[in-house]
């Protein structure tokens, strides 16, 4: 295995803007960095144990079957829409009092288990970085603890980002504004995920 390109791989597919990007921002900003740490491991637990599957094989349904694409992806991008409405809808004093919707670490593993982009990722980074070796499994099982390890640390730069956003949107006004910007960015890329 390569490991300086598949490391910059999982760089750039961890840090880049996405839906649990944008859904840890907006997690930290209203309840804190130390309380959007379960939704970061859940999210990048859950991608690296895809990594693993994808790698023994388990990936490929998705490639036969796509219908079975076609279900996860409408199941993700109404659920993401929900949640964007819920961003978008919460009036001032609730983010005030910090009554918002809370990304738990389920939420955050059940939104990697039902993206297909999440999936296609994960069979991307197996046929493009796994060697065919006679320790595979093991190559496999290496490459989602680097992919582990990479995407905990560009979600907790999203997380430090939303906990920054506290110190410069300082008014209600200005707070609201944000949230219903992040939660159009939201919407629009599970839309934009779902039509491309």
């Amino acid at each position: 295995m390569s490991l300086i390109p598949f490391l910059l791989f999982a760089f750039v597919a961890s840090i880049t803007p996405g839906p649990t990007n944008i859904l840890v921002l907006t997690n930290s900003q209203h309840f804190g960095v130390k309380n959007t740490v379960p939704a970061i491991l859940g999210a990048c637990t859950a991608a690296s144990a895809i990594v693993l599957v994808s790698g023994a094989g388990a990936g490929e349904v998705l490639r036969q079957y796509p219908l079975i694409r076609q279900i996860m992806s409408w199941a993700g991008v109404l659920w993401l829409s929900w949640m964007s409405w819920q961003l978008f809808s919460a009036p001032a004093a609730n983010l005030s009092s910090k009554n918002p919707t809370r990304f738990t670490a389920q939420a955050a593993a059940l939104l990697q288990m039902v993206n297909p982009k999440t999936w296609m990722m994960a069979l991307a980074v197996v046929s493009l970085f796994a060697p065919a070796s006679e320790h595979a499994l093991r190559d496999i099982a290496l490459m989602a603890l680097w992919f582990l390890a990479i995407s905990v640390g560009c979600l907790m730069c999203w997380a430090w980002l939303g906990k920054a956003v506290n110190r410069l949107f300082r008014t209600t006004v200005a707070m609201v504004r944000f949230q219903r910007l992040m939660a159009l960015c939201l919407f629009v890329s599970a839309w934009a995920g779902m039509l491309a």
